[in-house]
């Protein structure tokens, strides 16, 4: 079975909402990287049993990013605040040469833009 390693990510977001076999299951399959066998002795179920149990909680998951987008919403985020931090760096590096006011302006109203709308 070919691994997804984005359902890892997922899980962290949206672990909760599987049963707690589910959870263990995946856990084990993408953090642990136990083969299909070695679940299936741990958790007292076939081989097969395991990757059925393990589709349908990439299923859930998939489904839970799809209707709820929280990871997607997180990465964006996360992509956003970085361009925040290096607009603040460029501003103090150029707030220390006092000859760009315009590219100040510039990168100030691109932060102000970011955390706009970062607060949708």
């Amino acid at each position: 079975m070919k691994k997804d390693f984005k359902v890892s990510y997922l899980l962290d977001f949206y672990g909760e909402m599987l049963s707690e076999k589910q959870r263990a299951a995946v856990e084990m399959y993408y953090n642990d990287d136990l083969s299909l066998s070695e679940i299936g002795d741990l958790l007292g179920i076939s081989r097969q049993g395991v990757r059925d149990l393990v589709k349908r909680s990439e299923s859930t998951l998939y489904d839970m990013e799809q209707k709820l987008g929280l990871a997607a919403r997180f990465t964006s985020m996360h992509c956003e605040l970085d361009k925040i931090r290096k607009n603040a760096e460029k501003i103090e590096h150029l707030n220390n040469e006092l000859q760009h006011s315009a590219d100040i302006r510039d990168l100030a109203n691109e932060i102000a833009d970011i955390a706009a709308k970062l607060a949708e």
